[in-house]
């Protein structure tokens, strides 16, 4: 019987674009193969979202868009351009 786990790519892109470049990323591996930490690369695991979804990564999630105002540059919050990925993967036997 085959296991699926879930792995999760945050990619905070240039402009939201799908083929803008990724000026930051984090992934997160739900099969406990891999730990993966903020800095642990230097260069990014795909140039834009598209490259990650011809990998087969599954965009589940679009950036949310609200609208500035002036003063807005004074707070802080989220990276603009994130887009969350997925993959099922197997569960490999040890």
């Amino acid at each position: 019987m085959s296991e699926l786990r879930q792995q999760l790519l945050v990619l905070h892109l240039h402009t939201p674009d799908l083929n803008s470049g990724v000026v930051a990323w984090a992934l997160y591996d739900g099969t406990g193969q891999k730990r993966h930490t903020t800095g642990d690369s230097e260069t990014p695991p795909y140039n834009s979202v598209v490259e990650a979804m011809q990998d087969g990564w599954r965009v589940i999630q679009f950036p949310q868009q609200f609208p500035a105002y002036p003063g807005m540059e004074y707070h802080t919050s989220y990276l603009r351009f994130e887009y969350i990925l997925e993959k099922l993967v197997k569960l490999t036997e040890p």
